[in-house]
């Protein structure tokens, strides 16, 4: 079973989803700070690319989207950025024949910008619903693969073909049934074809009459988002520490998801929310590089812009009889700690885990069948390669919003984020080779140096002699001055 947890301040809302104790996602929005994915703007086309096959669209951010062919609506193709069939297979559309410069779009973000990138846009555009997600643009009627059987999925097929109607009904557009919506009722999904194509009708109205860079529809906040995409049949209650939000979800709740409204509880205890299930501490854990595992074993998580990388070690583990077992128990809770990290720490793009090598190839199959396992909870597309020809294994989790990392922290000031600094030798002979550059240009009295307190009592201690040979070398005096604020790798040389 499964607990929602929300934490709302005015600044931030929290929400954490807790499955018997323990936490399984997480999930962090900031005021200033909101998300774009869903969004749909009025944009303007700043440049084509033929080269690249994909423009740049000014929405009104700082930044440029990135619009790419395969993300370009194309009449009478479909929802998937597909040309037309050719004897030679699909021919992929050119982005010149559909977009050129100065043209005014409506386009969705798919991707928020993340790093030194834009956010990505699509002109194919999803609008989503409590029980469905409409394809304006589309004719295609589609059910969410996590929705049981052949048989049951031809059912509810049938069932929202009828409801949808055709455009001669005043009907048209694409719908996909989202999962929660395997039980609705004619009647509750009515209501939500006629609230989504009521939504369009109005992003439409709007890009009519607003300038290119305007704002035409918002998705949801992540408080409304609970309701919407969070909650299932496992779903036992829903607290919220906030009484204005509490009752602004019960409103929407009656509203679009009548059926939540009786799992929504206003939490008013003494301690904070997330205090009583301990979410904070497994924040701070999701922002370690260090992940200990219960067998002693413990996992390393290296986030660089290309990749992240897990490592798998043994650590103080010896607990099997044989030192297979141990390496073989050791990666079976590796494979379900690292699918829950991954959605903790919301990891994107391309996964490397190294896990420790296992001679037995059934062991190897249980270990990535638990992987898969586990992986399959995730709401959020994964694709694992298995292992490869070195023993590693491959994997790809689709990337919309910033890392957990990227949301909550920042590069280190002193070592610029390569996790390590020179040591202060290593500053010392910096300093050395400068005053000797300066002494080649410059004429002064006297060299101070003002560094670090560890760098400072290093030169007059252990690298005296070689100060000393250098100060005769270049016939100058050479003071020290420690300052405490400096980091290790920091210095100032004054001529005096």
């Amino acid at each position: 079973m499964q607990d929602i947890l929300v934490n709302w301040t005015p600044q931030e809302t929290r929400v954490a989803t807790v499955e018997n104790g323990v936490v399984q996602d997480l999930h962090i929005e900031r005021t200033l700070e909101r998300g774009l994915v869903g969004n749909v703007y009025a944009g303007r086309v700043a440049r084509v690319l033929p080269g690249m096959q994909s423009a740049f669209i000014d929405i009104g951010l700082e930044r440029a989207a990135f619009l790419h062919v395969a993300d370009v609506h194309v009449p009478g193709v479909g929802h998937h950025g597909r040309g037309p069939q050719t004897d030679a297979g699909v021919a992929p559309p050119l982005i010149e024949k559909h977009v050129f410069d100065g043209q005014t779009l409506i386009v969705q973000v798919i991707k928020d910008p993340i790093g030194t990138k834009g956010a990505r846009l699509s002109t194919q555009i999803s609008v989503a619903g409590r029980l469905l997600v409409y394809l304006p643009q589309d004719e295609h009627i589609g059910i969410s693969q996590k929705i049981g059987s052949g048989e049951l999925r031809d059912q509810l097929r049938q069932r929202l073909n009828k409801l949808v109607g055709t455009r001669e009904e005043g009907g048209g557009g694409g719908f996909i049934l989202r999962t929660n919506a395997e039980d609705a009722t004619d009647a509750e999904l009515a209501d939500d074809i006629a609230y989504l194509r009521k939504t369009w009708s109005e992003i439409r109205a709007a890009a009519m009459r607003t300038p290119p860079g305007s704002l035409l529809h918002e998705d949801l906040r992540l408080v409304q988002r609970v309701l919407r995409d969070l909650v299932g049949e496992q779903t036992q209650s829903i607290r919220i520490d906030s009484g204005m939000q509490f009752e602004a979800l019960r409103s929407f709740g009656q509203r679009y998801m009548p059926s939540a409204v009786a799992r929504l509880q206003h939490y008013q205890g003494d301690r904070p929310l997330f205090d009583l299930h301990n979410i904070d501490q497994e924040i701070e854990r999701a922002l370690a590089r260090r992940v200990d595992l219960k067998s002693g074993g413990y996992l390393v998580f290296d986030q660089t812009e290309a990749m992240t990388t897990i490592d798998v070690n043994t650590g103080g583990f010896v607990g099997a009889r044989n030192f297979d077992d141990t390496i073989f128990k050791t990666n079976l809770e590796a494979a379900w700690v690292i699918a829950r990290q991954l959605r903790l720490r919301n990891l994107g793009g391309i996964i490397i885990i190294d896990f420790i090598d296992m001679v037995k190839t059934d062991h190897q199959e249980a270990v990535l069948a638990e992987l898969r396992k586990q992986l399959g909870r995730d709401r959020t597309k994964v694709t694992v390669s298995g292992f490869t020809q070195l023993g590693l294994v491959e994997l790809t989790r689709k990337r919309t919003r910033e890392s957990l990392a990227h949301m909550l922290c920042q590069p280190c000031p002193t070592c610029q984020g390569r996790g390590q600094v020179k040591n202060a030798r290593t500053v010392c002979y910096d300093i050395l080779r400068e005053i000797l550059r300066e002494a080649r240009q410059f004429d002064p009295q006297e060299f101070r140096v003002i560094a670090a307190p560890a760098v400072v009592e290093m030169l007059l201690d252990e690298e005296s002699t070689h100060l000393a040979g250098l100060s005769e070398f270049i016939g100058k005096r050479i003071s020290m001055q420690a300052e405490a604020t400096m980091n290790p790798e920091q210095y100032d040389i004054v001529l005096m």
